[in-house]
């Protein structure tokens, strides 16, 4: 592997100049694709041109089909060329390379079209460097005979490694650490390693956000080795074009089906509407809002409820990773069918954003309700190209264990950190064999220790109430009030005749006055417009009574019209209640021995769940001793008054 990763950068490295560094991959990762694809034709092109000329005629479909059984492969080249043809006539090299690549089936010529491999091979033609590198590349032998899918996978795994390194893309867009992916992949089978070593296992893995494929290659590296045996099919989507051109290419080199790699958004176009999985990967964008998608996802949500996958609710529009969690959810087999284990890599929003009753809570409520968290991994910070900030692992599954049933495990890994020597855009740490081991153990063990903690699914489920307590108040008709009450839009609609006599009605009331009770005020008002020949209408008197009013915990309660306490807005409260708490028990104990006059209204109760994960590892720190601090500063005074005295002599 190493020998042909070599040959391949000295290749790049020969188009120093007219290509930048960055560029590098654009020519090499396509350019070893089609040199691939070349070996593994090889032995059948000459049936695959015969089949050709014969079903001239034939459906399309039909068509399809012989020449895929002519070639052996899900995909053909129907030209005459291959690179030897190409590079023995090195005049129409240029117009030859469009016949060659025209000639492959629709879903390999996919895979270069997303490359813009027209671009590439123009500006190769415009700075003379076509010939060069088809020439090189026709020296590779990329023939299965020498190299396996397995081997050429790791070559070309180890090409994209090197073209992220060098692009001034973000890498984090659509590269994931391989370590991050080696523990995830690791957590995804631990469990079931015994079922998967035996013979005739197949499987499935499914990446919703593929970007160019590590999760599905790691995953696949490590199956194979559990059981080379293992039929595996890999399935993986994306929207970004290179992306999915780089996955889709990895594919098809590994000898995968070329057509369980799809392009378009996830969100709104599931290109495997119909498919479950056995295994799910996915490490969806961290905080990107899903405006542009809104209208359809919630139409999803509204019109098909449970039966689609947004069911549970939808976050904030501000960021969508939770849309994929639930996608991945929706790709569970039932459990009756074997069931499924997803792992998804999270920010730590999505373990406590939004309070009782958003979306967010709401997913979260639901997957705890149906038993679907396994695990959730605290991970290193600055772990990511793009981002340094804190990462989760989330497992979920619908066939627990027994002993797992009921219960969340949460493992804290997030300072089994190995430091790098030179940091990778925002990436300065990773974690190393022997902490992937310890992480993964404590997964399979699952037994509690200063890393691993288990809870109960209630534990994290609370309930919101709403304390009020009643509104009290006072009335006066002082200037002040007075004046507040005449910017009110109900009496600035009055005529100026009554205007004035509303006014003389508030100075009859008198500054000094107080009324505590609502009723005795409403009654002095209505006097004193009486007397200065004032009707006052239902509007009128309620912007009044609001304008004159202020809160005064000594007045009488407020009451409606069936006697009941009217709640004070201003001093309404809200409370979260363990989720086997009664609710007056608490209320008992919390609330009334510091305002007895509180009640709970039922009415406004929500439901919610979060899960902090940060609380629940937290230590507590005592403050350093006051001596060992005076100590300390006497230290350092001393230090100072030293330079001083240097600095005086």
């Amino acid at each position: 592997m190493v020998n042909h990763v070599n040959f391949i950068w000295n290749i790049a490295e020969s188009l120093r100049g007219p290509f930048k560094p960055s560029e590098y991959g654009s020519v090499v990762l396509p350019f070893t694709v089609l040199r691939r694809l070349d070996a593994v034709l090889a032995d059948t092109k000459a049936e695959v041109l015969a089949a050709y000329s014969t079903t001239a005629g034939k459906p399309d479909v039909l068509r399809d089909l012989e020449l895929r059984e002519a070639a052996g492969q899900d995909f053909y080249n129907t030209s005459p060329f291959d690179f030897g043809k190409l590079i023995a006539d090195p005049q129409d090299l240029r117009s030859n390379m469009a016949v060659y690549l025209a000639g492959f089936s629709t879903n390999v010529r996919d895979i270069f079209e997303r490359f813009e491999f027209e671009k590439t091979i123009n500006k190769l033609t415009e700075k003379n460097k076509l010939f060069a590198v088809t020439e090189k590349f026709a020296q590779a032998d990329f023939h299965p005979r020498t190299v396996s899918n397995i081997q050429m996978g790791l070559v070309f795994e180890e090409l994209i490694r090197w073209a992220n390194e060098r692009s001034n893309e973000t890498a984090g867009d659509h590269y994931t650490p391989r370590e991050v992916i080696s523990l995830m992949v690791q957590l995804l089978f631990a469990l079931d390693d015994d079922a998967l070593t035996k013979s005739g296992v197949v499987r499935s893995i499914y990446d919703p956000t593929a970007g160019t494929g590590g999760m599905l290659s790691v995953a696949e590296e490590h199956l194979r080795r559990l059981n080379p045996g293992i039929q595996l099919s890999l399935y993986g989507q994306d929207y970004n074009d290179a992306s999915y051109a780089i996955c889709k290419a990895d594919m098809v080199i590994k000898g995968q089906d070329v057509d369980n790699i799809a392009l378009g958004d996830t969100l709104t176009e599931d290109a495997f509407e119909d498919k479950k999985f056995d295994y799910g990967l996915s490490n969806p964008p961290f905080g990107v809002d899903w405006k542009d998608q809104r209208a359809l996802i919630e139409d999803e949500h509204t019109k098909l409820g449970f039966k689609g996958r947004f069911g549970p609710g939808t976050p904030a529009v501000s960021d969508g990773a939770m849309l994929f969690l639930l996608h991945l959810v929706s790709k569970m087999r039932k459990p009756e069918d074997g069931g499924s284990r997803m792992a998804i890599v999270l920010s730590g929003s999505p373990l406590f954003s939004g309070g009782a009753g958003s979306g967010e809570s709401n997913i979260r409520k639901w997957l705890l309700e149906n038993d679907m968290v396994e695990a959730i991994i605290g991970l290193p910070k600055d772990m990511f190209y793009n981002t340094g900030i804190s990462t989760y692992i989330w497992v979920l599954t619908n066939r627990k264990q027994n002993e797992r049933r009921g219960h969340v495990q949460l493992i804290d890994a997030r300072e089994m950190v190995t430091k790098l020597r030179k940091g990778l855009g925002s990436k300065r740490n990773e974690l190393s064999s022997e902490d992937i081991r310890t992480i993964v153990e404590c997964y399979s063990v699952f037994e509690p220790n200063k890393h691993s903690k288990i809870f109960r699914n209630e534990d994290f489920l609370y309930r919101t109430i709403t304390v009020e307590r009643p509104l009290k108040l006072n009335w006066r008709a002082t200037p002040e009030r007075v004046d507040t009450v005449f910017e009110a839009k109900t009496v600035q609609k009055l005529n100026e005749a009554d205007a004035v006599a509303l006014r003389a009605t508030l100075n009859r009331l008198g500054p000094d006055r107080a009324w505590k009770n609502r009723a005795e005020f409403h009654k002095s008002l209505k006097n004193a417009a009486k007397a200065e020949g004032l009707t006052l209408p239902a509007p009128l008197i309620k912007s009044v009574t609001t304008e004159l009013s202020e809160q005064d915990d000594t007045a009488d309660i407020c009451r409606d019209a069936k006697g009941n306490p009217e709640p004070d807005p201003s001093l309404r409260d809200t409370e979260n209640v363990p989720w086997d708490e009664d609710i007056d028990t608490y209320a008992a104990r919390e609330v009334l021995p510091y305002a007895p006059e509180a009640w709970v209204d039922r009415t406004k109760t929500k439901e919610g769940a979060e899960i902090p994960f940060t609380r629940h590892f937290y230590q507590y720190m005592p403050p350093r001793a006051l001596e060992e601090i005076d100590r300390d500063l006497e230290r350092a005074m001393d230090e100072l008054r030293a330079m001083l005295a240097e600095v005086e002599r």
